[in-house]
């Protein structure tokens, strides 16, 4: 299966390695950066290997997550294969993972 990432979580995805070069240097932001990446490989051959993401279950769309460190990666499948979207920093309070007018603050 293909992984597609939206632009909503490529712009997610930005801003996490944008803030963590701030505070804790290129290196780290990288390794986190490449974390997330090579997690969401294994979404081609293992498709359903996260769990139903239970405050987008209202969309009944089959949204899924993985989480990796402090991050949940969001993802559906689709015609076209996985669709990852959203990249979403689990220390904030869950309820705004469904808010419609989130978005990337830079």
């Amino acid at each position: 299966m293909k992984i597609i990432w939206s632009g909503f979580a490529i712009e997610m995805l930005k801003e996490i390695f944008i803030y963590h070069k701030e505070v804790a240097g290129n290196r780290i932001a990288k390794r986190i950066r490449t974390k997330i990446f090579s997690t969401t490989k294994q979404l081609r051959q293992h498709p359903n290997s996260g769990q139903i993401e239970p405050t987008l279950e209202i969309l009944k769309e089959g949204h899924r997550y993985l989480v990796i460190g402090n991050y949940k990666v969001v993802y559906k499948e689709v015609s076209e294969g996985i669709l990852i979207t959203d990249i979403f920093d689990t220390r904030q309070d869950p309820i705004k993972i469904n808010n419609p007018e989130r978005k990337p603050s830079r």
